[in-house]
């Protein structure tokens, strides 16, 4: 799952991003305020970690702007302002959490995947449809109870598809969150990593099927 890392101190940021990504997650690391309301209003993210210092406006207003237009992607606020009225004023102003630094990492990744086990985020590590199974910590998959090698960005496709199974994912999505907003996308690589993906599963005797709704996006079903 893609997060969005707001952190003007550059050093953090990187120690954030490294962290996380190796935690499992993909991230984009942004510097300013600007810079995050042009992420946040065209790409989709499971999380927002937030510092409030930003060099161009305080990350509440970024806040309060996100909930002014019902935006629910959970935030998380990381900052050094750490008075009882500066938690009150956040959690107040729209934040799902709200962190003190110095923090302990672990700590750090445990109130974001907590934030994501809410009802109706997207944590869960074992995913499974029919005889297919996708563990999203080692991220190996599995048909018949044997692992099968799967390239990342197919792996990736299929985690998505698996967190919402019998739903139809958006094409946007999968560019957003598997591509993110440094990526460089072809106009058809969702499309070519959704056919490569069909063809592993068909190859190793997968009883699911990858539907396409035209103009939308993909559904994983199990196959009758």
């Amino acid at each position: 799952m893609r997060l969005l890392v707001i952190e003007d101190n550059e050093e953090l940021a990187q120690i954030l991003g490294k962290g996380l990504r190796k935690a499992g997650f993909d991230v984009d690391l942004l510097a300013t305020a600007a810079e995050a309301q042009a992420a946040l209003s065209t790409t989709s993210y499971a999380t927002v970690v937030l510092d409030l210092g930003l060099p161009d406006g305080d990350g509440l207003d970024l806040l309060r702007e996100l909930r002014q237009r019902s935006d629910p992607v959970p935030v998380l606020v990381l900052t050094a302002r750490g008075g009882v009225a500066d938690r009150v004023s956040g959690l107040r102003s729209g934040a799902d959490d709200y962190v003190v630094k110095p923090f302990a990492f672990d700590e750090l990744v445990a109130r974001i995947e907590a934030l994501l086990r809410r009802p109706g985020q997207l944590l869960g590590r074992s995913l499974e449809l029919a005889n297919v199974m996708l563990d999203t910590q080692s991220r190996e998959t599995f048909v018949d109870a044997k692992v099968q090698a799967l390239p990342p960005r197919e792996t990736a496709v299929l985690e998505l598809l698996m967190r919402r199974k019998g739903y139809v994912v958006p094409k946007k999505l999968f560019e957003d969150q598997i591509f993110g907003i440094a990526g460089e996308l072809a106009s058809n690589a969702v499309e070519v990593y959704v056919h490569r993906l069909r063809k592993h599963l068909a190859d190793k005797g997968a009883r699911v099927k990858i539907e396409t709704v035209r103009g939308v996006g993909y559904a994983i079903l199990e196959a009758r």
